[in-house]
């Protein structure tokens, strides 16, 4: 394993940690898996997935070997992430009119979303170097797993959240965890700006998705989804877009796996965006070279409220391995999907029913057909973001009854 620059291609020790490369550029984890049988790690796979009290019972760690093979055991900290539900909702299915639809349902992760997948690699890593102080910024989901996480590697957290474009209850989820809790006046993008420049020198540790350690975890989303369905990918992996941590690690994952020989086709990604926070998007369909930052990103859908995601060359270059699409949805179409979602049982929070929404545009524009097979992923838990939920259930009313048969037939 190293560390390389997507820039100028630089390498390090994985050991030698710093944010940014001296050029500027990123940095990711470079992993040579083509050494690795696929078949075999397909056997040692399904063994863990029986394991319950040693860190292979984590979805995260049951794949150590594709995300950080040199890692001691006993410098993991883990909480049994991963592990989330698979499901296929059949009313939701025929009402597209879709051969094949999954969801898989993150938000069932210990802290409530995807982002437990990566926290776990980064605060392990962090802690393996010798830190205490642990860092991000955050619009919520970010926050609640890193302050979990350092809580339970017996680390300290330190937030950094913008006043306006959040949700409550992430903060008082990242509170509860015991983090110091810092709000400022600007975008999470400010909040990024000062942990690049100011984490090495005040001795934190960066959580945020421009770790490459983040998006190593986050392979591991992909992987639990082959081996539910015996290696066999949908034709297409629909996710939602924010800070494009999430799209760039399942692609990554996906590459991981065509490589090894252990799925028979590569699916295709399409990455959904929120309209008024989709710079991404913008890029992608002018076919320009460089993004332009959208200075106040606004969306109902707090965890995609990012206008200038740090992860964008990684996730432009995963669309091109995987053939990639892009689609923005209005605030509307989010918040219709969700309303579907939840009813169905599972639930989410609306950033996850992006993901539905975009799979229901793209079909409505013959993007994705209707005899391909799809699976979207959904972000985060369903009480992530209740002032929304509040909002959506305002036509909704509580009924009184007295406690009698009369009184309860009246409802029925």
């Amino acid at each position: 394993m190293k560390l390389e620059c997507v820039h100028c291609g630089h390498t390090r020790n994985w050991q030698q940690f710093i944010i940014k490369c001296p050029c500027g550029g990123r940095l990711e984890v470079k992993h040579d898996v083509t050494g690795l049988d696929g078949e075999k790690l397909k056997g040692i796979f399904r063994k863990r997935s029986g394991e319950r009290m040693s860190v292979y019972a984590s979805g995260v760690w049951r794949y150590k070997e594709l995300i950080f093979p040199e890692l001691p055991e006993d410098r993991i900290v883990t909480k049994y992430e991963g592990n989330t539900g698979l499901y296929a909702q059949e009313t939701i299915r025929k009402s597209l009119g879709i051969r094949g639809l999954y969801f898989k349902a993150q938000s069932e992760n210990p802290s409530g979303s995807f982002k437990d997948n990566g926290m776990t690699v980064a605060v392990s890593h962090g802690r393996h170097l010798g830190y205490t102080r642990f860092a991000c910024s955050s619009t919520g989901n970010t926050s609640a797993s890193l302050a979990m996480y350092a809580a339970m590697g017996e680390g300290s957290s330190y937030v950094f959240v913008p006043e306006s474009g959040i949700s409550q209850n992430k903060v008082l989820q990242t509170l509860a965890y015991g983090a110091k809790v810092i709000r400022f006046g600007g975008t999470y993008d400010d909040g990024i700006a000062f942990l690049e420049r100011h984490a090495k020198d005040l001795g934190l540790y960066v959580c945020n998705s421009i770790n490459p350690f983040r998006i190593a975890g986050q392979k591991s989303i992909i992987y639990e989804a082959a081996q539910y369905l015996n290696w066999d990918l949908p034709d297409w992996i629909v996710v939602p877009g924010g800070a494009l941590s999430n799209v760039t690690a399942i692609g990554k994952g996906i590459e991981d796996l065509w490589t090894l020989g252990m799925i028979p086709k590569r699916p295709r990604i399409a990455l959904v965006q929120a309209e008024g926070a989709s710079p991404f998007h913008k890029m992608m369909a002018a076919g320009a070279e460089e993004l332009r930052p959208e200075p106040q990103p606004q969306t109902v859908a707090s965890a995609l409220n990012i206008g200038n995601p740090p992860s964008w060359k990684a996730a432009r270059r995963v669309l091109e391995f995987c053939r990639g699409v892009t689609c923005s949805v209005t605030d509307e179409e989010i918040l219709a999907s969700k309303q579907a979602i939840d009813r169905s049982g599972i639930g989410c929070e609306p950033a996850s029913a992006a993901s539905l929404a975009g799979l229901r545009k793209l079909m409505a524009e013959k993007v994705i057909d209707k005899e391909e097979t799809a699976l979207c992923i959904l972000t985060g838990n369903l009480l992530k973001d209740t002032q929304v939920l509040s909002g959506m259930m305002e036509h909704e009313r509580m009924v009184r009854s007295d406690l009698t048969v009369k009184g309860a037939e009246r409802w029925l």
